[in-house]
C-alpha cells in the first residue's frame, strides 16, 4: 500500500491487487482479489469501523488496483490504517467476508 502526492496537494491511495498475503484465501471464500474487490473491503472498513471517513476521499479502482484520491492526506492515511491489517491477516480477512455478506454487503468483484 502506498500514499502518493499525485499533485501538489492532491493525494492518492494505491494497493496493487494481488499482491497481499490474503488473495488466495480471498479467492478460497469466493472473491476476486482485484482493485474492485479491494474497494468493497474499504467501503465495509468505513461504514462499520470509521463512518467518519464517509465521503471525504473518492474511490477510482481498476481491475489491478484498489485507488482511492483525496486532498486530505490524513484522511487517506487513515484509510489506509483500517485497509493494511486485512491485507495480511487471514483471520481478519474471513471474519470480514462473513461479515459483509451476512449484512447484505455484495463486493464488485
Amino acid at each position: 500500500m502506498r500514499l502518493i502526492e499525485t499533485m501538489p496537494g492532491r493525494f492518492s491511495l494505491l494497493l496493487d491487487a494481488g499482491t497481499t498475503q490474503v488473495d488466495e484465501l480471498v479467492e478460497q471464500l469466493g472473491h476476486e482479489p482485484n482493485g474492485y474487490f479491494w474497494e468493497g473491503v474499504a467501503q465495509f472498513l468505513v461504514s462499520t469501523e470509521a463512518p467518519a471517513l464517509d465521503g471525504r476521499f473518492a474511490y477510482d479502482p481498476e481491475g489491478g488496483m484498489f485507488c482511492a484520491h483525496s486532498e486530505d492526506r490524513t484522511v487517506l492515511q487513515e484509510l489506509a490504517e483500517l485497509i493494511t491489517p486485512v491485507t495480511t491477516d487471514g483471520d481478519r480477512m474471513r471474519t470480514l467476508i462473513t461479515s459483509a455478506e451476512a449484512s447484505g454487503f455484495e463486493f464488485d468483484d
